[in-house]
């Protein structure tokens, strides 16, 4: 009891907060999104996103490569087609934009992760993640067409592939799948606990993927659970699920304490487009110090349980941290 405890001894330095520091954050822990299209030269920025672009192979290269020098090594792309479909056939084209940019990647640099979203929403003309019968997005016909998105990406030479899409049972049908083509070291990053969230809003400009009718509430979670987050991560586990991911992650802090709990596997947490750009937004109005709320709300998400974040605050963070 005071005065002979007193907790202020151990902040008296940068030194010696240092040494007692509880979470430590890294560069090794981040993956950064980013967004390719067909082309050439491509490097257009994204309006609701600030400091992000959509890029083609050629400049995504050059974009990973600076990140590497960053010390961020691992990527997540996502792709946005040159047409669109109502089943979303350039998901699994082995020509389409992210299996080029995956197949650039690997050419270029031996030592980056590439990660792969695997989803329908971004390639159909409907920008729902599943099939559409009868007006509705029908489960178990879109299965397979994810399956076969996952093969063509593991193809191209995608280290893990994540899927998105919150249709049940997916995650089995891509395991069988990859196993059963060759692709049994590929990785599945799961999209576990991916709710309905509000702030999808600016990525859903980046990726041109806003759904046409209707909303994704059918599939995607309710945000007040959380039990139900803990039964979508088991079942993903059972199912082949080597990493699970809550989405997003700062308004679902909790829910990355539950899983990582309960569960004590990799769990990886989202860090998502509208998280991003209100930050941005506070900052530019001198609202917030940006340099500061960066790194405190990525510290957030580590010291919640996440052992990977996805952010595109990647490059950022990982200047201020070396």
């Amino acid at each position: 009891m005071f005065p002979t405890t007193r907790p202020r001894r151990l902040r008296r330095s940068g030194v010696l907060r240092d040494l007692v520091r509880e979470t430590r954050l890294a560069p090794a822990d981040f993956v950064y999104p980013l967004f390719v299209k067909h082309g050439k030269g491509v490097r257009d920025p994204i309006g609701s996103m600030p400091g992000q672009f959509h890029f083609s192979p050629d400049t995504l290269v050059e974009e990973v490569g600076a990140a590497r020098e960053d010390g961020v090594k691992a990527v997540l792309l996502f792709g946005l087609p040159e047409r669109k479909d109502a089943t979303g056939s350039e998901a699994w084209d082995d020509g389409g934009a992210v299996q080029v940019a995956v197949r650039a990647l690997k050419a270029a640099y031996d030592d980056v992760l590439v990660v792969t979203d695997v989803c329908l929403c971004e390639y159909t003309s409907h920008g729902h993640c599943g099939v559409i019968e009868a007006g509705a997005v029908k489960n178990d016909p879109s299965l397979e067409l994810l399956a076969r998105a996952a093969v063509s990406h593991a193809r191209a030479g995608a280290d893990i592939v994540a899927p998105s899409d919150m249709m049940d049972g997916r995650v089995g049908a891509i395991r069988e799948a990859l196993d059963g083509s060759g692709h049994e070291d590929i990785a599945i990053l799961s999209y576990a606990a991916k709710y309905a969230s509000a702030f999808y809003g600016p990525f859903r400009e980046a990726a041109g993927s806003a759904p046409q009718f209707g909303d994704r509430r059918g599939y995607q979670m309710d945000p007040a659970n959380t039990d139900e987050a803990l039964r979508e991560v088991a079942l993903d586990l059972e199912e082949g699920a080597d990493i699970v991911m809550v989405k997003p992650a700062l308004a679902y802090l909790d829910v990355v304490l539950r899983v990582k709990d309960a569960f004590g596997v990799p769990v990886a947490a989202y860090n998502v487009s509208g998280e991003y750009s209100m930050l941005l937004a506070a900052a530019e109005r001198g609202w917030i110090d940006r340099e500061r709320a960066i790194l405190e709300s990525l510290t957030s998400i580590k010291r919640a349980g996440a052992s990977i974040i996805l952010t595109y605050f990647a490059r950022e963070a990982a200047r201020l941290l070396r």
